[in-house]
């Protein structure tokens, strides 16, 4: 017997746990998540100059500032994907007691890393779907589709299986999901707002002068970067959390893992804290 505490959680309960977690290994999470801002950052530094919006605007300048951006938009994808399963998996070994680090966290991601493409297109193209047919349906899926990294991370299922079982593990609890994805909003908001938003009033004020221009979008880049950095953990160690309640309330995954103690380590036994 253990003290890892897998019981169903209230919402409460999973918010706190998501904070606690975050608290405790903020280093590890942090990390993580400046990978693809590192990127970001690295675009605003170097991206072509914007020109400004006149008649002599010349077709090959527009034509590089645009291979530019599909190029960012290619790798930060990529690496998005290493950060957001980065942190999934770390969120999966502290939880079960096993210790973690940022280089084992991302090699696992880069072994499936092919498939987890797979899953996020599938993703993409559900949600696309939903939001053509109207908002409602597209924020239904969003909320029935929480926990489809998780699944496609820790269970390893192939792009169509991964989607199939996040619909099972979620429903019933789209509710709940929904609170966690506006949780999610909010936290985004609040960060672009703290630290990208003081940089807007400068950045309009400097629309017809290039290189201050080109200074305020860097300093505001700077800002939503750091902001991206210290928030977008919270949401999707509260997914993992979420994830591991659903199976425990859906499949008794705490009674599996008492029958097989050695699947995990104890709390505390690796250094990680209990969570209860």
């Amino acid at each position: 017997m253990t003290d890892l505490d897998l019981r169903p959680l209230s919402l409460g309960e999973i918010l706190d746990r998501a904070f606690t977690l975050y608290k405790r290994h903020w280093l590890l999470f942090v990390g993580i998540a400046a990978i693809p801002q590192i990127v970001s950052f690295a675009y605003a530094v170097l991206r072509p100059a914007q020109t400004a919006v006149t008649s002599n605007v010349q077709l090959g300048d527009v034509l590089k500032q645009l291979y530019f951006a599909a190029a960012y938009l290619v790798v930060l994808a990529f690496v998005l994907l290493f950060a957001q399963g980065g942190t999934t998996v770390a969120v999966s070994e502290l939880y079960l007691g096993r210790p973690v680090s940022i280089a084992d966290a991302l090699k696992r991601v880069g072994k499936d890393i092919f498939r987890l493409m797979g899953v996020l297109f599938l993703y993409w193209i559900i949600l696309i779907c939903g939001f053509i047919l109207l908002i409602i349906p597209g924020i239904y899926w969003v909320c029935r589709l929480l926990v489809c990294y998780p699944v496609a991370i820790i269970e390893r299922w192939g792009p169509g299986k991964t989607i199939s079982r996040t619909f099972f593990l979620t429903k019933g609890f789209t509710g709940r999901a929904f609170t966690i994805a506006l949780m999610s909003l909010a936290l985004t908001i609040a960060a672009l707002a703290l630290f990208a938003a003081p940089f807007q009033i400068p950045l309009q004020a400097a629309a017809n002068d290039p290189s201050a221009l080109r200074l305020w979008q860097i300093l505001e880049q700077f800002g939503t970067s750091v902001g991206s950095v210290l928030v977008t953990p919270i949401p999707l160690i509260a997914n993992a959390i979420f994830y591991y309640d659903l199976r425990v309330r859906k499949e008794a995954f705490d009674l599996q893992m008492m029958m097989n103690p050695d699947a995990q380590r104890p709390m505390g036994a690796s250094g990680a804290p209990s969570l209860a």
